[in-house]
């Protein structure tokens, strides 16, 4: 095995964007472009999961998201439920494991179940974990993480001197799958060159991957070119 192959990131994280736009190039509804978008979160997970990628993170719904119209966003909260009742045998053959973060409120009791019974049903696996992160927002889940520890130096329970990096990475949604919460590589498709409030803390030392291709046109190969786009780069964290 050459060092490239050998060099896989562990966590890689997409903030899939492009849905709209490559509908309305179609002449179609902006909701089918989101239906293509599934095929390609289905194309990219079958990669990842083939290159050994231990993490890979997909921004489905932001917090933000809800601002969009009423029609748009009841779309997208039926997306998972579609998702998974189509690809969960898929996922179960390709030994894959269903995680969410993000918080629960707001989104509807049956999106909520179907991405419980997805997670349920692939709890077992031991291979690749794909992580939706579903109504999630970066500073309001660090906003989160500080009220805990706050709320434990109230009680006593810890001191101020105890919060650290890693007390603080505790009280974050990626806990779940430690010990790859900090992304290695994050993918950003459409053209588009910001992190929109996706994994702000966990981003801290990412390789960054833009690309103008918008994400219904997302396929094996294309995550493959960011895989050896981060192959090709020296990571210091800071040092020489």
């Amino acid at each position: 095995m050459s060092e490239q192959e050998k060099n896989i990131p562990d966590h890689v994280a997409v903030i899939m964007d492009g849905n709209g736009r490559w509908a309305q190039k179609q002449g179609k509804p902006r909701k089918f472009g989101h239906e293509e978008g599934m095929e390609a979160i289905r194309r990219v997970t079958m990669r990842a999961s083939e290159r050994g990628v231990k993490v890979l993170t997909l921004y489905a719904f932001s917090t933000e998201n809800w601002k969009r119209p009423p029609q748009e966003v009841h779309f997208l909260m039926q997306l998972p439920i579609r998702f998974f009742d189509r690809f969960v045998p898929e996922l179960q053959e390709k030994n894959v494991k269903v995680n969410m973060i993000g918080f629960e409120e707001k989104v509807p009791h049956s999106t909520k179940k179907a991405i419980s019974r997805a997670m349920d049903q692939t709890k077992d696996n031991t291979g690749m974990v794909l992580n939706f992160a579903f109504n999630y927002g970066g500073r309001a889940e660090i906003v989160e993480a500080t009220q805990a520890l706050c709320q434990k130096v109230l009680n006593k329970e810890i001191s101020c001197s105890d919060i650290s990096e890693e007390r603080i990475e505790e009280h974050l949604f990626t806990r779940s799958i430690a010990p790859y919460q900090n992304v290695d590589l994050l993918i950003r498709s459409s053209g588009e060159q910001r992190l929109s409030n996706f994994l702000l803390w966990q981003n801290a030392y990412s390789e960054f991957y833009f690309t103008n291709l918008l994400w219904p046109d997302f396929d094996g190969e294309v995550f493959d070119q960011a895989i050896l786009e981060y192959q090709k780069r020296q990571r210091r964290y800071g040092a020489i």
